[in-house]
């Protein structure tokens, strides 16, 4: 019977260390980090000229300006209560072998 993978991604498996193939795994991991940046661009591109096209604010601020002002106080306490949820998470330090 197959045994399972204990690690995954870019680590070796845990019998044996990496050899010849740590320069593979380094540029393995350099495309990866280069294609997540550049879509993470793409879509940050996208999404601001979307709102930019569809002028949402302005609507908004024209019909029910209380309502928008309440909706963005909402919106930065929910973001306040999360930086602040991050900033009380344990510190891990990883153990050295």
């Amino acid at each position: 019977m197959h045994k399972p993978i204990e690690n995954t991604g870019f680590t070796p498996p845990t019998g044996r260390a990496l050899g010849r193939e740590r320069r593979t795994v380094a540029l393995a991991e350099l495309v990866a980090i280069l294609g997540l940046a550049l879509s993470t661009i793409v879509a940050a591109t996208v999404v601001s000229v979307g709102i930019a096209r569809a002028n949402v604010a302005g609507n908004v601020i024209d019909n029910d300006g209380s309502v928008f002002a309440m909706a963005l106080l909402l919106g930065l306490g929910f973001i306040a209560v999360g930086g602040l949820t991050a900033l009380k998470l344990p510190f891990h330090n990883p153990k050295k072998r």
